[in-house]
């Protein structure tokens, strides 16, 4: 029976060091936590887990972080699970009554670069890349710019020319639309065209173009004596297009190709040479040749008016322009350019509409042009 004890207590101290390995000891582990600022708690597996909270006082309030405080020693290999854990556990509570952890440098190491990354910097560079300043692209197009030198004078004329358009040319031109039926509107058109075919024919002839002068004459006979004094248009049926040719721009067939861009008052967009070229289209206009006075000047309003209906298409779109005379004067000598030099580079069908000669953007006729009255002389 003595014996049993013995047995009892040899077994007890055999089985000592394996309950080590698996009881931790709580208070050291609390203690480690909150003495330090920082402990740094290595599984088994080599991996490593930093805890950082500020130390504690006998009282339990948190002290600053001290500059000169000893790292934590790592807890045995044997027990690391376990002190990991409860480490962990110990941690917590305390980590959300304190301030803010304080942080710790630490170093990241640099992973070498792939293969493939390799392979991507010698393809490639090291470089972003940026499509606005790549080399290998083409130059981007180079619109023509507009001659404009008088631009603040020419901006005060548009204000103007608006003023006007607005108050009076406008509902003018409503009133027209509303008053008059659509096919007489198309035959006052038709009368004021074919009235400008002879003066078109003149400049053809005069810029080396034989085949549209004959068009242009051919085509006013034919509206003046089957198309009843041109309101019908039977040329067109006839296929002779129809052409409008003018002074300015048989000065620029002669060699004045650039000029400065004005805007006159109540004629609206021209350029320096189609002043020169109003001028001279005026004298020959077949509406100026009536000697009476209020007929005359009947024709040229109602001419007027009937030019004012044809812009009311582009109307929408100068209302959302930012900024309307250069809209206006972009708009207009892109046009004008086309109709002096546009036949040596492309033909019309390959145009925008507005491009189009039936369809641009027409301009105050020189038949407008103002003479002194017949009871005058």
């Amino acid at each position: 029976m003595r014996a049993f004890p013995l047995v009892v207590l040899t077994l007890s101290l055999a089985s000592l060091p394996a309950m080590a390995q698996v009881v931790p000891a709580p208070p050291l582990a609390r203690q480690a936590i909150a003495a330090p600022d920082c402990v740094v708690v290595r599984g088994g597996d080599g991996r490593a887990a930093t805890a950082c909270v500020p130390a504690m006082d006998a009282a339990g309030t948190p002290q600053p972080a001290s500059a000169t405080a000893e790292p934590a020693q790592a807890a045995p290999q044997a027990n690391a699970p376990a002190a990991e854990a409860e480490a962990l556990d110990a941690a917590a509570p305390l980590a959300a009554d304190a301030a803010p952890a304080v942080p710790v440098d630490a170093t990241v190491a640099q992973q070498p670069p792939t293969q493939a990354e390799l392979d991507y910097a010698a393809l490639y560079g090291t470089q972003d890349y940026d499509p606005v300043a790549d080399p290998n692209l083409p130059a981007p197009a180079e619109l023509p710019k507009s001659y404009d030198p008088w631009e603040g004078m020419n901006r005060k004329v548009h204000r103007f020319n608006n003023a006007v358009d607005r108050r009076i040319a406008t509902p003018l031109a409503h009133a027209y639309v509303a008053a008059v039926p659509r096919p007489i509107r198309l035959g006052v058109g038709n009368f004021f065209a074919n009235l400008g075919q002879p003066v078109a024919a003149l400049n053809a002839l005069l810029q080396g173009k034989p085949k549209q002068a004959a068009q242009a004459l051919g085509r006013f006979a034919l509206n003046a004596t089957l198309g009843i004094g041109g309101i019908f248009d039977p040329a067109s049926d006839a296929s002779l297009p129809y052409r409008d040719e003018d002074f300015g721009q048989t000065l620029g067939k002669w060699g004045w190709e650039h000029s400065r861009y004005v805007e006159l008052p109540l004629f609206g967009p021209r350029t320096l040479r189609d002043v020169f070229g109003l001028v001279g289209d005026g004298q020959l206009s077949m509406i100026r040749q009536v000697e009476d006075d209020p007929t005359r000047v009947f024709l040229q309003g109602l001419q007027l008016v009937d030019v004012r209906t044809q812009l009311f298409a582009i109307d929408s779109m100068r209302e959302g322009a930012a900024d309307d005379y250069a809209l206006v004067r972009d708009a207009w000598l892109q046009r004008r350019r086309y109709q002096i030099f546009g036949d040596r580079k492309q033909q019309d069908e390959e145009l925008p509409e507005y491009l189009r000669e039936d369809t641009g953007n027409p301009s105050v006729p020189a038949d407008a042009m103002p003479i002194m009255p017949a009871g005058g002389n």
